[in-house]
């Protein structure tokens, strides 16, 4: 209801007026990207898992906040460079994503209590690094936790497969009979920095999708969600500004 206090703590920020807006909230901006996920999965994947990690984090940390949660519109453009022998990828690079970052976090500092910067992209990570240590620097209150699932495969095989299937089911195409590029990441490393994802990988993933499914999908999403707020709760970052788990061995002191 209008009005209702429920409906000024909750949800997006693009759905807000101003007024709805109070003082100091946090705001979660999901960061992802737009680029080429196999022939089986829309190229705003990484996009389409951050702003749901952020929306469904803002949800659990509401109730254990004294303030106002919301959730940015996300950042779609990322640092895909690697990506961009196939069509329709969309990338502006680092250095464009990091004039990004640090223009819309000073700008949200300007209201916003703390800012968190929730990340589904692996090649954003750089850029995340040097802009939010940055802005740090500059004395604001904002750091960034990534969209992980340990253990998974690095790029539109079954760990994706499965939270696409299970977050837009609709946008998955068939990946019967999908192959891609299944050695470890540190063996393909090379070529892949120096000439790029279709160099070691013609359907663009890195994995196997096989098996993949909503179920598994499903639980992925939860340990996201609940590593994610876990980290926005405990507010421990490290030197690059990168949210920590708050159970974690204390970082060594260095002088």
């Amino acid at each position: 209801m209008p009005g209702s206090r429920e409906h000024d703590l909750a949800g997006p920020l693009a759905g807000c007026a101003w007024p709805d807006v109070q003082a100091g909230p946090l705001v979660l901006v999901p960061i992802g990207s737009t680029e080429q996920h196999g022939p089986h999965l829309p190229l705003s994947t990484d996009t389409v898992i951050a702003q749901a990690v952020a929306e469904r984090a803002a949800d659990v940390l509401r109730p254990r906040t004294a303030g106002q949660v919301l959730v940015a519109p996300a950042i779609a453009y990322g640092a895909s460079g690697e990506h961009a022998g196939f069509p329709g990828t969309i990338s502006i690079g680092h250095e464009a994503l990091h004039a990004v970052i640090v223009e819309a976090v000073r700008s949200l500092a300007l209201w916003a209590g703390r800012v968190v910067l929730v990340n589904g992209h692996g090649g954003n990570v750089p850029t995340l690094d040097a802009a939010v240590r940055r802005l740090r620097a500059e004395g604001h209150e904002v750091a960034w936790a990534g969209c992980e699932a340990p253990g998974g495969d690095a790029h539109a095989g079954r760990t994706e497969t499965s939270v696409m299937l299970h977050l837009a089911p609709d946008l998955v195409r068939p990946f019967d009979g999908v192959t891609g590029e299944t050695r470890p990441l540190a063996a393909i490393m090379p070529d892949l920095v120096a000439h790029g994802v279709r160099a070691v990988s013609p359907s663009g993933v890195l994995g196997d999708p096989a098996g993949a499914s909503a179920e598994q999908g499903r639980e992925i999403v939860r340990a996201m969600v609940s590593s994610v707020a876990l980290r926005i709760g405990g507010g421990r970052v490290d030197a690059r500004g990168r949210l920590l788990d708050p159970a974690a061995p204390p970082l060594p002191h260095r002088p």
